[in-house]
């Protein structure tokens, strides 16, 4: 794609190099404050760094089309061909309904109880070992405690899971060195499910065995089932391992924020919101424009693609007051965190219940949480969270 007309503002830095992964605010702060679209000489794409921009596009299914793709590279298009997140329209509707009904709230609570308790289980055991990694043993124990039983995973190859995850939103961004090593683990979680499909493998009465009985009956083909596993197993740990992770690192380097949901614990939805506003846990997707069009006033031509930089949006000053300050009794329902509009995050519902669980269990167990060493930021394309979280908590 050619460079657009001088009106539009070019920005040069690299947002997808290891530095900027590892530490984006300040290229989000200096795009912002470019104007509501900026060209990414890099990466040849219009970005959305603000709020409004981001939330109208998402609401414009029309304009802006997911069907071709929402990496920006044509190999993960590819790969992510046959998911809801690679759909549009009929056909994205057709495939959102046929298991996303279990991520509702209404559905949900049926293993509300059983969260809770293995939430419980969790913190305990991380207690018994004094100093621990709060990514390994409380924000990924969880979500890899419930959401493989939900979504069918046969039990016993589940060792991989976490990392072929990860692989499959790295793969989403850029055809940068980050997506090219990604890009194996991704195809084995592919090659994986297929073969869990043509065995029949899946757990009884899950996700998976639904999609396959649908299929059995002619609602969708078989060849379809995999891609569709990947398509939610993958965001329901991700998301949800980034929610809690950050809140951990937020509430031990914020002891004040802690003290006040201790105080008043009616204050969680609040505190789950601002973890995602402060923290959102994908940075950006992108999108395919379907016919001329503007935004903010620049001319978009067909066939360009505009990044929706979610988590430059939850923190533009246009929208949020004090953004940089992490404050759970602010209001942050509005987020666009976990996304919005038909493509928004089919897992955040889940994630959002196992992240207030885990919380909610801290806050019964725990009387402080500190960080015991420096954190270390995972590098991935679209997945913000740590890698590494050593912290110690203090029971109560």
């Amino acid at each position: 794609m050619r460079q657009p007309s001088s009106a539009v503002p070019v920005y040069k830095p690299d947002i997808y190099a290891l530095y900027a992964l590892v530490d984006p605010y300040p290229h989000y702060t200096t795009l912002r404050d470019r104007g509501p679209v900026v060209w990414l000489a890099k990466q040849k794409v219009y970005a959305l760094p603000r709020y409004a921009e981001c939330k109208s596009v998402l609401r414009d299914d029309g304009t802006f089309g997911s069907g071709n793709g929402v990496a920006l590279n044509v190999i993960a298009n590819r790969l992510s061909r046959g998911t809801t997140l690679n759909s549009d329209s009929a056909e994205h509707d057709q495939r959102r309904k046929l298991v996303a009904h279990r991520l509702l709230p209404r559905a949900l609570r049926a293993v509300n109880d059983s969260v809770d308790a293995t939430a419980g289980a969790v913190v305990e055991a991380a207690l018994g070992r004094g100093e621990i990694d709060a990514v390994h043993d409380l924000a990924a124990a969880l979500p890899l405690a419930v959401v493989p039983d939900l979504i069918g995973w046969p039990r016993d190859q589940r060792d991989h899971l976490i990392t072929w995850g990860g692989a499959s939103f790295d793969v989403l961004g850029p055809l940068n060195w980050q997506a090219i090593k990604a890009i194996p683990n991704a195809l084995r979680m592919l090659r994986f499910a297929r073969r869990v499909v043509r065995d029949r493998t899946v757990l009884t009465g899950s996700m998976a065995d639904e999609l396959l009985t649908a299929a059995d009956e002619g609602r969708l083909s078989h060849r379809e089932c995999p891609p569709l596993m990947v398509d939610y197993l993958a965001p329901s740990l991700d998301t949800t391992m980034s929610a809690i992770s950050n809140a951990l690192y937020l509430f031990a380097t914020h002891p004040d924020q802690w003290q006040l949901l201790k105080d008043d614990p009616k204050l969680m939805t609040n505190a789950v919101n601002e973890v995602v506003r402060y923290e959102s846990p994908l940075r950006a997707f992108a999108r395919h424009v379907r016919k001329p069009t503007e935004i903010a006033g620049v001319a978009i031509p067909a066939g360009a693609r505009v990044l929706v930089m979610y988590a430059s949006a939850t923190r533009d000053e246009r929208e949020w007051d004090d953004p940089t300050v992490f404050d759970i009794r602010r209001d942050a329902g509005r987020h666009i965190g976990f996304g919005q509009g038909a493509h928004a995050c089919a897992g955040q519902g889940l994630a959002r219940l196992e992240t207030i669980a885990m919380l909610t269990a801290l806050l019964e167990q725990v009387d402080r949480i500190e960080l015991t060493g420096p954190p270390r930021w995972a590098t991935n394309n679209i997945i913000r969270r740590h890698e590494h979280l050593p912290v110690k908590l203090i029971p109560a």
